[in-house]
C-alpha cells in the first residue's frame, strides 16, 4: 500500500476514530458489520483486525471477550487505538499492536487466527497484484473453516455520490480511469473535492469481491450492503435517529434487506463474509 494512503489515514486520524459514530447515516456501516460478526465469529478466539485504524471494532470485540490483535499501516491511527483500548480498560484482550500493509502480514505465521476482519483496507489496495496478494495472506493467516469478514468501497455507490454532489468528475479528464475501471488517485483530486479530496482507493464491483475470495478456497457465506435502503439518503436517515420506534423499525427493515442481491451495488460500502475451507 502506498505511502499516500498512509499519510491521508495519519493525517485522518482522529476524524476516523469518530467516523463511524459521527451520526445515524454513518452508524450504519458499524451497525451492519456487528451483526454479521456477531451472526459469523465463533464464540471465542484469537481475531486479527487487518487494516483495523484506531480500532472501533478491535475495542468492541475485546469487550466482548475475544483477545484481538489490531494491525494498520497508519501509526497515528494506532497511538489514537492505544489511547482508546486503555480507556475501555480492554488492554489484557488486545494481545498486540503492530503496524504494517494488509500486503504482506508476514509477520503473523500460517494459520494463527480463529478469525481474520479488513474492514475498508482492500479498496486502499490499488494495484491489482498487491490486492490478490493481499486477498492471499488474509486467507494464509486463517485457520481452517474460520471466518473472514472484508468490507470495500462499493463502485456503484462511489457513482451515485458523483452524481450526487461530484458531477464535475463526469466530465474531468483526469477521472476517466475511476469512471471505466473503478481506480482512484489521490493525485487527480479535484479542487471542488470536500477535503481535497479522497486518498488512493480502488472501488469494487460486487460480483469481483467475491471471486476474489472464493479462487483463495474460501466459501462465500454472506454478501451485504453496509448502508442497504438508506444508502445515499443521509438526511432521511438522520432524521429519524431520535425517534426510536422509526428507527428501529428500519433498522430492522435495512438488516432483513441488505443482502439482497438485488441492491448489493447500491450501498456505499459492500461486506463480504466467507469461511475459509478445510
Amino acid at each position: 500500500m502506498s505511502r499516500v494512503v498512509k499519510e491521508y489515514y495519519d493525517a485522518k486520524a482522529e476524524y476516523e476514530w469518530n467516523r463511524l459514530v459521527q451520526d445515524a447515516y454513518h452508524r450504519l456501516e458499524y451497525i451492519v458489520h456487528m451483526h454479521f460478526l456477531d451472526k459469523y465469529l465463533p464464540k471465542k478466539g484469537l481475531i486479527l483486525d487487518a487494516g483495523g485504524g484506531p480500532g472501533r471494532y478491535t475495542i468492541e470485540l475485546a469487550k466482548k471477550g475475544y483477545q484481538v490483535v489490531l494491525f494498520d499501516l497508519s501509526l497515528q491511527c494506532l497511538e489514537i487505538a492505544m489511547r482508546e483500548i486503555k480507556k475501555a480498560k480492554v488492554e489484557n484482550k488486545v494481545k498486540r499492536i503492530v503496524e504494517g500493509s494488509v500486503v504482506d502480514l508476514s509477520e503473523f505465521t500460517d494459520e494463527s487466527f480463529d478469525a481474520v476482519l479488513c474492514l475498508g483496507t482492500l479498496s486502499h489496495v490499488i494495484d491489482k497484484a498487491e490486492r490478490e496478494k493481499a486477498a492471499s495472506e488474509l486467507v494464509r493467516v486463517t485457520k481452517k473453516k474460520a471466518p473472514i469478514f472484508v468490507s470495500v468501497i462499493n463502485r456503484y455507490g462511489v457513482f451515485r455520490t458523483i452524481l450526487q454532489r461530484l458531477q464535475h468528475l463526469l466530465t474531468d479528464p483526469s477521472h476517466q480511469e475511476l469512471i471505466s475501471e473503478g481506480v482512484h488517485h489521490a493525485h487527480y483530486c479535484h479542487p471542488l473535492e470536500p477535503d481535497g479530496g479522497f486518498t488512493d482507493a480502488y472501488f469494487f464491483l460486487p460480483n469481483e469481491l467475491r471471486e476474489l475470495f472464493e479462487k483463495k478456497g474460501v466459501q462465500t457465506l454472506d454478501m451485504a450492503t453496509c448502508e442497504g435502503l438508506s444508502s445515499h439518503l443521509q438526511e432521511q436517515t438522520k432524521a429519524i435517529y431520535n425517534d426510536s420506534a422509526k428507527w428501529n423499525r428500519w433498522l430492522e427493515i435495512l438488516l432483513r434487506t441488505c443482502t439482497d442481491p438485488n441492491i448489493l451495488g447500491l450501498g456505499e460500502h459492500l461486506l463480504y463474509v466467507g469461511r475459509k475451507k478445510a
